[in-house]
């Protein structure tokens, strides 16, 4: 359907792709990947015919027709409403439908045979085209990626850019091209858009190539691999997944070759340099040398991967409860947020919200930051919580004359430059590159410092809105790898699944105006959710007819429960009490432990007994403290079992 042979292109002397080679069949399902900056979208851009290669040639089939979608699209404005945007996608039906009308009211004057046949002639193409369900495909699509029935006679215009990027995927799809190449599509999509732009994906008939930085989508929606790397192209026969074993295969196998080549290079060298002035092994020796010249070299393998290993330094730890909120309420006029709703964050807690657009993640980590204004009910704020929040907004406000390191330094953690550039390293800035000013970095580049940022601030509490925003693969494996490292607490709103499996320990999302919680990982969630989605239906069709309902009798008060009630209030108040004191012990315990370390200590020797006999003394009662805040959990917890 469409060949790329011995492709080169050339950006200011520096190549981007060299003699490099693909073959699109049709129905293929391919994702194209490879670090920033090494030409995906460029080789979109050349395959569409916006950019003309330095050599080599795109060959493509006549009957193949091609849908582009790219970031360029952000800027397209209409007056038109959204329904009629994405209906464009049926031009030649639309143009049918107008002739018809067109027709119609002539035959108001005109009935003669002529208008008759081609009348006919017109209806039966509409009918061909299945032009009377057009606009139930464009409805369809369209709610599919988010937007409401209401919002479909909007005009584009109104909607920001994110939403007008979503009306061109809904025109893309609805017109089925041959070859549907897609830039980043998943970045303007939340959750249940993503999982139905998978679903179509995979039932779609023509061949797809799709760039994206979302692993769970391209292992949803790929079939084959294609990487953007060292200016070629190589094909990897299955998803990102076995892309990702395949070449770790691959690498491995080179360096083999590569280490065995080079032994054999050192052992002829070592010939040649022994026999050089020895006139009956010239012959010989002239031979190898030659060898050595037409060699093809194989290369080194040069491994992409970063581990992240730097420790988080917390001046205080937190208390044990982070942030509470109590009924909780927020509305945008009619627009009902949250309502009456409770919830509450422990240290240690890595939670992940998650949902649709527009049910108020963004607006719930503003209430839970303290930053959200007319607010119905009670945020509480737990004990030295010291918050630290990211947003994307956040990359507007670095410095742009600012050096990397300049605006690391301004972070607040009194970081050494060695320590700041070990840092750095892991966030892939290295050497020189520290020296590089804000204003010329890329958007994943800004996001990189600014995460990097949050990260060293020293906060024991982090509210990540979109931290993968921008980001690719190794940076959001740099990310996770940092995050499991993290000894505090965070929430974070992410649409990507990739990314949430690898670090929340708990699920958070929003439903009928409440927040809801689930108490495990993102996996553990996932089955859970497809259980419920079997269940449900089986419970709907058993459940039984309604019978009519006595009226309700005043309700009997049981001394029981009601006293079970009251030693519940007292145990947790108990446990309150019992939090703040491991808490000043903790402190106690921290202070002792810094004039431990102190050498000069030991030179005195009574004040050394002393602060060891208290330091031991300090350790028996946390240890007791601690064995008594257990204690109450497992009462307060069967005593809520019981009243449930």
């Amino acid at each position: 359907m469409l060949s790329i042979s011995n492709l080169s292109y050339f950006i200011g002397g520096r190549p981007l792709y060299e003699n490099a080679n693909l073959h699109i069949k049709p129905k293929d399902k391919i994702g194209l990947v490879g670090q920033n900056g090494t030409g995906k979208s460029t080789l979109l851009k050349i395959i569409n015919g916006d950019y003309q290669p330095s050599s080599g040639e795109v060959q493509k089939a006549k009957d193949c027709t091609i849908g582009f979608l790219n970031q360029d699209l952000l800027s397209y404005q209409s007056d038109d409403s959204i329904l009629n945007v994405a209906l464009a996608a049926f031009k030649e039906t639309l143009a049918l439908q107008d002739e018809i009308d067109e027709i119609l009211k002539k035959m108001e004057t005109d009935y003669s045979d002529e208008m008759i046949n081609r009348l006919a002639f017109l209806q039966e193409r509409f009918e061909a085209n299945e032009g009377y369900t057009i606009k139930a495909k464009a409805e369809e699509v369209l709610e599919g990626i988010g937007f409401k029935s209401a919002d479909l006679n909007k005009p584009l215009r109104t909607f920001s850019g994110g939403w007008r990027m979503r009306v061109m995927l809904a025109k893309l799809l609805l017109e089925k091209p041959s070859l549907l190449m897609l830039d980043e599509p998943t970045n303007h999509l939340d959750l249940p858009s993503i999982e139905w732009v998978e679903n179509y994906m995979k039932n779609y008939e023509g061949a797809v190539i799709v760039v994206s930085h979302d692993q769970t989508f391209l292992d949803n929606c790929i079939s084959s691999t294609v990487e953007v790397a060292s200016n070629t192209l190589t094909l990897y026969s299955g998803n990102y997944s076995f892309y990702k074993e395949e070449k770790v295969e691959r690498m491995e196998i080179q360096q083999n070759a590569y280490e065995n080549q080079q032994q054999m290079i050192k052992q002829t060298e070592k010939f040649i340099e022994r026999f050089r002035a020895k006139a009956t092994k010239s012959n010989q020796v002239q031979s190898r040398i030659k060898a050595l010249d037409r060699l093809d070299r194989v290369h080194e393998v040069v491994s992409d991967e970063v581990s992240v290993n730097f420790k988080f330094k917390f001046t205080k730890q937190s208390g044990r409860d982070v942030i509470t909120l109590d009924n909780i309420s927020k509305a945008y006029g009619d627009n009902i947020i949250l309502k009456n709703t409770t919830a509450r964050i422990e240290r240690g807690d890595k939670i992940a919200l998650i949902g649709a657009n527009g049910k108020g993640k963004s607006t719930l980590l503003r209430i839970i930051d303290g930053s959200e204004k007319n607010l119905q009910g009670e945020r509480t704020e737990g004990y030295n919580v010291n918050k630290s929040f990211f947003a994307q907004h956040q990359l507007e406000a670095l410095t742009l004359d600012n050096e990397i390191l300049q605006e690391m330094a301004q972070a607040g953690s009194a970081k050494s430059e060695m320590e700041l550039r070990g840092v750095l390293g892991c966030f892939l800035f290295t050497n020189e590159e520290v020296f590089k000013k804000i204003k010329v970095l890329s958007g994943g580049e800004k996001s990189r410092v600014a995460l990097a940022k949050t990260l060293i601030s020293e906060s024991n509490f982090l509210l990540l809105d979109e931290p993968t925003n921008h980001l690719d693969f190794q940076s959001v494996n740099i990310l996770i790898q940092a995050l499991q490292q993290y000894e505090g607490t965070f929430v974070t709103v992410s649409h990507d699944r990739h990314f949430i499996r690898g670090v929340a320990n708990k699920i958070w999302y929003i439903e009928n105006h409440e927040i809801k919680e689930y108490l495990g990982t993102y996996a553990e969630y996932e089955a859970w959710r497809e259980k419920q989605a079997v269940v449900a239906p089986v419970q709907t069709v058993q459940k039984p007819e309604k019978k009519e309902q006595p009226k309700a009798k005043a309700p009997v008060i049981n001394p029981e429960v009601q006293q079970a009630k009251k030693d519940l209030r007292k145990l947790e108040e108990e446990l309150v009490r019992v939090e703040k004191e491991v808490e000043k012990l903790e402190e106690k315990k921290l202070g002792l432990e810094r004039k431990m370390a102190d050498p000069e200590l030991y030179s005195r020797e009574e004040e050394a007994q002393e602060v060891q006999e208290n330091y031991q003394g300090i350790q028996s009662k946390l240890k007791a403290s601690n064995e008594q805040w257990e204690e109450l959990v497992d009462k307060i917890s069967n005593l809520q079992e019981v009243l449930s």
